[in-house]
């Protein structure tokens, strides 16, 4: 009879625990029938709450106890949705949101209100590139950049500069990623314009550790740029009309579910960039400059069913200047391209399976001639990627999971360089480098306890390139714990390899710089990165962070030879000198995000120095951009309907250079002695900056607005580089050497026209 009941009780209550929880799965789409694509979803059933987010198709899945719950679907610009229902079993949702046009006149970033810049993690942020318009840049257009240098970590490169430099990394340590496509060329000429177009890029994810698994082969940031994967509902032109360069975007629908998006920008006044390029020097030997660039943008989309989202993205830059000196006889032309494609399909194959697959294509390129008299020189160099990506996003008991393979075969050619009618040489090539690279990674975000929670990866990747090869394990951590509300705290650890290196051979952002890839015993450089920190929110509109990072650094090259060195003999390998380095420092942030006041004060104390037995004597010494202090504040404030305004204000500690510390005379010839390597600093760098956009009409779906803006308002010069002016008397003792500095650019006012209709 026991056993009777018991069988009987199991048969009764197998199916309620069976049926203790169920799915939710739905789709969140606008009124115009797009899908939205990160729009939060908040499910509370008693004491249990789940958040999740939709996907590249406006699709999500939770898993969730049977009973009454209560669903919050919310995303910026869209009025919240609140849905309340008995779940008895597993459901299926259409959510529709509307536009909130209230919040549409507000600057609007992510899912929070006048929220400029969004932390995701430690040492993660994103943002809207359209809603820091105000921030004031060279041009008046947004610069993704010289935002990125106002936030902590970031050394502001000063002028005459595009890179940028993280936690005490070198330029070429920083991926650019353009929807996952890698982009080896990352700036125009000195990076007076913006490198990418404001328009075609929705958002930005910038993570300064890379701690994502899915990304590797750098050793310091990540920086994402992302395009706009909604389906255009209706025609739409948007663009800027300045006094250097102008640009244009289009939206064009083909039909309900397909359509694209195209930019394009060119400068038109060439002739005013050479008196930008030569104010602050008296020299008079360049007698005809010119330069101009364009660039463009395509996004393809195709919504092929409700399942499957087809995307093509392309970006294609082409620079080049020429400048001649006929009293020199010397004709120079350098030009420099990047081209990208990258097909890609998104599916769901499941409510619980999101899969993306995509190929690409990246080249990059430079090429140098330069003819004087009879003598030429041409010195080239490119980089080109083809490669594979997938990935896989999953859940296994409401534990986010991604994980996915990735190949990518790399032919580059470091320099090749031909000098005809040269006595002593012809030609002198490094020959062209072929590698495999292949990554397997995995990464999940588990709740640990009530108060904790991970981010974990692993990338296994393998290297082969000739006789070489590396196989190596890349962990990344993260732990995030929250107090409370209003107090959290992060630790970070991450491994890193990176097998292709930029090497870079000026001082400036003149793009004569050149990749390589390890082979023929160039070793990969390595880093392992430590960071801690915490996040305060003191009130709903202001927030803090406070944090402090480590990053040791193996088998770093230096190139100091320049653009070549001419020597038949010689080896690229044994060109290179190989060391170490070290980085680390505290980074703070204060952040007020609504009101009619906005913006952000950082600032980062910092070292970084490099060890290299060649160089210093083999004594460690400073690095180029150790930059001991870095302050920059950002402030908006939105007057009224038709006017607001913005102010940078950035300062930092000179970069570092070489100095001679005495001369002396041997056969009558003067000889300079150094003390140690980059033993000199430059005066410190400080700007002003301000902006005032004036709007005609500014709705959801037109703007018509002028921007008012003055780069380095106080006209403080800020050397971009020294030149030592060295005079002998006659009798040849004495020498009396004077510094000279070189100047870009001083005070820089700019006016343009931003529509969009």
């Amino acid at each position: 009879m026991l056993k009777i009941i018991t069988l009987f009780c199991f048969f009764c209550f197998s199916g309620l625990f069976a049926q203790s929880k169920a799915t939710i799965s739905g789709h969140i789409k606008t009124s115009e029938n797009e899908s939205l694509i990160g729009a939060n979803v908040s499910i509370t059933a008693g004491n249990s709450v789940v958040t999740s987010s939709s996907d590249n198709l406006g699709n999500f899945f939770v898993d969730i106890l049977q009973g009454q719950v209560k669903i919050i679907i919310s995303q910026s610009g869209y009025i919240q949705e609140n849905i309340q229902f008995e779940l008895k079993k597993d459901t299926i949702l259409s959510v529709v949101l509307n536009k909130d046009v209230s919040i549409l006149k507000e600057v609007v970033i992510s899912n929070d209100k006048k929220n400029a810049i969004k932390d995701l993690t430690g040492g993660k942020m994103a943002f809207n590139v359209k809603e820091l318009s105000s921030v004031p840049t060279i041009l008046g257009t947004t610069d993704i950049i010289k935002i990125l240098q106002l936030t902590p970590g970031v050394q502001n490169s000063g002028d005459a500069n595009g890179y940028f430099y993280v936690r005490g990394g070198d330029p070429g340590h920083n991926a650019i990623l353009y929807n996952n496509t890698p982009i080896y060329g990352m700036s125009h000429l000195l990076g007076i314009f913006p490198f990418y177009n404001a328009d075609h890029i929705k958002e930005v994810e910038f993570d300064k550790s890379s701690s994502n698994a899915k990304y590797g082969g750098r050793l310091s940031s990540t920086t994402l740029l992302k395009s706009n994967k909604k389906l255009p509902s209706e025609f739409g032109v948007q663009g800027n009309l300045g006094i250097l360069a102008s640009q244009l975007s289009f939206a064009v629908p083909l039909s309900n579910t397909t359509g694209f998006y195209i930019s394009g920008r060119k400068t038109y006044i060439d002739e005013i960039v050479g008196p930008i390029l030569k104010s602050g020097s008296d020299s008079n030997d360049v007698k005809d400059m010119n330069y101009g660039f364009s660039d463009g943008n395509f996004t393809f989309l195709s919504q092929i069913s409700k399942n499957n989202l087809f995307a093509v993205d392309a970006f294609i830059s082409g620079d080049e200047l020429k400048i001649k000196d006929e009293n020199l006889s010397l004709r120079t032309s350098l030009k420099w391209n990047n081209f990208a494609i990258s097909p890609s399909l998104t599916t769901a194959l499941s409510s619980k399976v999101n899969m993306t697959n995509a190929v690409y294509f990246s080249h990059y390129s430079n090429d140098l001639n330069m003819e004087q008299a009879t003598i030429q020189f041409n010195v080239s160099s490119y980089v080109k990627d083809f490669g594979f990506s997938n990935s896989l996003r999953y859940s296994i008991k409401n534990v986010p999971f991604e994980s996915g393979l990735q190949y990518v075969y790399h032919n580059l050619q470091p320099q090749k360089v031909n000098v005809e009618n040269f006595a002593t040489i012809d030609t002198n090539s490094q020959s062209i480098i072929n590698a495999n690279e292949a990554a397997i990674f995995t990464s999940a975000k588990p709740k640990i306890f009530e108060n904790l929670t991970a981010d974990l990866g692993l990338r296994i990747n393998y290297y082969n390139s000739g006789s070489d090869s590396y196989l190596h394990f890349q962990p990344r951590i993260v732990l995030n714990y929250a107090t409370n509300e209003k107090y959290s705290f992060y630790a970070s650890y991450n491994k890193q390899y990176q097998y292709l290196s930029l090497i870079t051979t000026s001082s400036v952002g003149i793009p004569t710089d050149f990749w390589i890839a390890s082979s023929n015993g160039i070793k990969p450089q390595s880093s392992n990165e430590f960071a801690i920190g915490s996040n305060q929110n003191l009130s709903g509109n202001w927030t803090t962070s406070l944090g402090g990072f480590y990053r040791s650094m193996k088998d770093l090259l230096e190139y100091p030879y320049g653009i070549t060195q001419f020597n038949e003999i010689t080896t690229f390998k044994n060109d290179l000198y190989v060391g170490k380095g070290k980085a680390y420092g505290l980074e703070t942030m204060v952040k007020k995000s609504n009101g009619r006041f906005s913006g952000w004060l950082s600032y980062t104390l910092s070292w970084s120095d490099r060890n290299f037995d060649e160089l210093n004597n083999g004594k460690t010494y400073f690095a180029k951009y150790d930059r001991r202090h870095n302050l920059s504040l950002v402030g908006m404030f939105d007057l009224n309907s038709k006017w607001n305004f913005g102010l940078t204000q950035v300062f930092s500690s000179g970069n570092r250079f070489t100095m001679p510390t005495s001369w002396y005379f041997i056969n009558n010839n003067p000889v300079k002695e150094y003390s140690g390597y980059n033993n000199a600093q430059m005066p410190n760098y400080i700007r002003t900056d301000i902006s005032a956009n004036y709007f005609f009409i500014k709705t959801s779906k037109k703007e018509s607005a002028l921007n008012f803006s003055i780069y380095n308002t106080f006209n403080i010069g800020n050397p971009i580089y020294v030149v030592l002016d060295v005079e002998v008397n006659e009798n040849k003792d004495k020498v009396v050497v004077k510094q000279e500095e070189k100047i870009l650019y001083r005070i820089l006012p700019s006016v343009s026209w931003r529509f969009k209709f």
